[in-house]
């Protein structure tokens, strides 16, 4: 939203403390604009919001217009759009959620009521099994809906997978933040953030003259839950932040999806725990995943065996094999297939180079 005089009351009533949506909507109710909260005598606005606290007192509600002109003028210098919940901008997903921020500060071009918006989260330390199944869903994504906008948390593993996949596909991507925008955690990615700005955005609660706190990346998770259609988490350990999200997105309902791997693999004891307590669907690729959520496919799209009709009987065969297997390393296929190891590895090559199949490290190969 544009700035308008108006703005600075907004942001001074978001930085009231305790204040929320509920709160908000009981207030504006009664005072009819956020500038006439800041005007009403104090015991008027304790009787219309039925709480008897200091926080209503002339000096909060100073100190509460001074913490707004300071950060006035930050988002004046940078252009940040400031998102009250009525704002048509603010996130409508995220507007139905009962804890959803009072207001947002938003640096960005992507339209974030998009018609499909899709949040993919996962463990700081994704294996290349999690980074890839990102890169073909945003690629698969990408193709059938070019218009879908992908959220994360612009963390390291499954997060920076997830944008740096939307990005390299021309999908927009939003990252959500811990912190105010004058800065980017972990200072590593501050350049797909800036990148980002341009294709998709940054979006946060938070003022640039609060702290960073640990909780705030917990908190934030409610965000990147609540304004996507449904959650996707890619790898997760027994415990994690991506599990936090899943949870918040099912309160939500909406709908939570998992990629399972291998037992004993510490990144996905999170995702198979998620799916063996049916609070996440299985998924293994973007069909599965198009099919659970319903969606209309586009019309005319080619079935991927048809892009590739010149795949030999050995190619054939070694797909069906990791088909049923999930992973194989090339010695187990030599020995599935009765082929030689040469052969099969000729073959795989091939079928890498169309991006039909993925290597991993330790000579293990998995379909695409």
């Amino acid at each position: 939203m544009s700035l308008t005089p108006d703005t600075r009351y907004l942001i001074a009533l978001a930085c009231i403390k305790g204040m929320n949506k509920m709160l908000a909507q009981s207030l504006l109710e009664y005072t009819g604009t956020a500038e006439n909260l800041f005007l009403e005598q104090e015991k008027d606005i304790q009787a219309a919001s039925g709480i008897k606290s200091s926080i209503f007192s002339d000096k909060e509600r100073k100190k509460a217009l001074e913490t707004a002109d300071r950060e006035l003028e930050f988002i004046e210098k940078k252009q940040i759009d400031v998102l009250f919940y009525t704002d048509p901008a603010y996130p409508a997903r995220l507007s139905d959620c009962p804890d959803a921020p009072v207001l947002l500060f938003y640096k960005g071009n992507a339209q974030l009521n998009a018609r499909k918006v899709i949040s993919i989260v996962g463990t700081r330390r994704a294996t290349p099994y999690g980074k890839g199944f990102c890169d073909d869903f945003v690629r698969d994504i990408a193709a059938a809906y070019p218009d879908t906008l992908i959220v994360s948390g612009l963390a390291y593993g499954i997060d920076i997978a997830a944008h740096r996949a939307a990005m390299d596909n021309r999908l927009p991507t939003v990252g959500v933040l811990a912190h105010g925008l004058h800065t980017i955690y972990p200072p590593l990615h501050r350049q797909y953030a800036a990148a980002m700005t341009g294709n998709g955005g940054v979006l946060t609660e938070y003022l640039t003259q609060q702290p960073i706190l640990k909780p705030n990346f917990v908190a934030r998770n409610r965000i990147v839950a609540g304004m996507a259609d449904a959650t996707l988490i890619v790898e997760s350990a027994a415990k994690g932040g991506a599990l936090i999200t899943a949870r918040l997105a099912s309160e939500y309902h909406r709908d939570v999806f998992a990629v399972p791997g291998r037992i004993g693999d510490d990144c996905s004891k999170g995702c198979n725990r998620l799916i063996f307590e049916n609070k996440a669907a299985l998924i293994t690729s973007t069909d599965d995943f198009i099919d659970a959520m319903c969606w209309e496919r586009p019309a005319g799209k080619p079935v991927q065996q048809e892009l590739f009709p010149e795949l030999d009987a050995t190619q054939l065969l070694l797909l069906d094999i990791l088909q049923e297997k999930g992973e194989c390393h090339i010695n187990q296929l030599s020995i599935q297939a009765d082929i030689p190891a040469a052969q099969v590895l000729a073959a795989l090559l091939d079928l890498e180079f169309v991006n039909l199949v993925r290597s991993y490290p330790g000579g293990l190969y998995r379909k695409a």
